[in-house]
């Protein structure tokens, strides 16, 4: 699959512009004339890579994206502003920012820098890492990391919450749980769902402010 690339640009034409050159270097583009709608997209999508412009209406654009690592959106970010003093392009790192292009700008040298953060970003996945917010599951290494410190779960801890990241936008019931994470659907008992997602949830949120997981009464469980 290609990178799934959103592009946040208040000024029309370049907002075409852009889009019209990623998409022909292969990549899928999602645009925005604001920021209105970016996180649910974030939310609801695997986006790879963010470009963002500062001078937005509504929220300041470097704003947003502080906002959205509060959050433990680890989405890596471009900036592509007029904002070019070096105490913007200093903010706009401070802010969460991976790298920061200055308008005007060369469209060639905008793509190189896509390709080249896509690279060192996506490679986790290449190498079977998957994640989710500030959640980083290792395959290889079953290790669990949470913001960046690694928490020590148990094996069917892990096959559990492996299996919340890989169906994040849905809800999953105690039967699929029981046959996909325990292996026999029949052989255990709701209690035995319950239990272990409560033990899950103290290791990865101990202090009970992130509410990774949350229970949809009377389906199952869906991931936050």
């Amino acid at each position: 699959m290609s990178a799934k690339i959103v592009v946040v640009e208040d000024e029309e034409d370049l907002l075409e512009l852009l889009e019209y050159n990623l998409e022909k270097e292969g990549f899928e583009v999602i645009g925005f004339l604001n920021t209105k709608t970016v996180s649910q997209i974030l939310e609801e999508e695997e986006i790879d890579l963010l470009i963002m412009d500062r001078n937005l209406p509504g929220v300041e654009g470097s704003e947003f994206v502080a906002n959205l690592r509060e959050e433990g959106v680890l989405t890596p970010v471009i900036y592509l502003s007029a904002k070019n003093r070096d105490t913007d392009i200093e903010e706009g790192f401070l802010r969460g920012g991976d790298d920061y292009m200055t308008k005007p700008f060369n469209m060639k040298e905008l793509i190189l820098r896509v390709k080249s953060i896509l690279r060192r970003t996506t490679k986790k996945y290449n190498e079977g890492q998957i994640s989710h917010r500030d959640l980083l599951l290792d395959k290889s290494t079953r290790e669990l990391l949470v913001d960046g410190e690694s928490v020590e779960i148990t094996k069917l801890e892990f096959d559990l919450l492996y299996e919340f990241i890989i169906n994040k936008n849905s809800v999953l019931d105690r039967d699929y749980l029981l046959t996909n994470v325990w292996g026999d659907g029949e052989a255990y008992q709701y209690k035995t769902v319950n239990v272990a997602i409560n033990r899950l949830k103290e290791k990865i949120d101990p202090d009970k402010t992130k509410e990774y997981i949350q229970t949809v009464r009377g389906v199952g469980y869906k991931l936050c």
